[in-house]
């Protein structure tokens, strides 16, 4: 049997149609996952990730998304590349201070990928990005970026 992609099925309301997400990429990424029938969480934990002199909490990192069934966190960022450069020191920070937390980012082009794999975006409306040449990788929450 083939299984079809998200967009071909009919639309059955999963964990997604309760949540209010921060961004559409959030939407789209946990529609993928209600689809494929994996378990997650919308930013159930947030990281402090540094304190004041008096122990109280000054910067705080919140991934997206858990997935239990993994025990991975996963962070999208489709954001300009100076954001995107804080946000990877946060993750540094947060691996340092929380050692064994598994966290994966999905970047703009793996997000992109995604969209195009999984027949949630056209090819055609993201050739501006040159997605229509580039195989996307697979769905992989097994390996986690470092």
């Amino acid at each position: 049997m083939v299984a079809s992609s998200p967009s071909a099925a009919e639309p059955t309301p999963g964990p997604s149609a309760s949540v209010r997400f921060a961004h559409n990429s959030e939407r789209q990424f946990a529609l993928l996952l209600d689809f494929y029938g994996i378990a997650w969480d919308y930013e159930p934990r947030e990281f402090v990730l540094e304190w004041d002199r008096l122990g109280a909490p000054v910067q705080a990192f919140r991934p997206d998304f858990f997935l239990p069934g993994y025990d991975l966190y996963i962070e999208i960022t489709t954001l300009n590349q100076k954001l995107v450069t804080k946000k990877n020191r946060k993750i540094r920070q947060l691996r340092a201070l929380y050692p064994g937390t598994k966290i994966k980012i999905l970047y703009q082009r793996d997000y992109l990928n995604l969209l195009v794999k999984y027949g949630l975006e056209e090819p055609s409306q993201l050739a501006e990005a040159g997605l229509d040449e580039i195989e996307p990788q697979p769905l992989n929450f097994d390996v986690i970026d470092d």
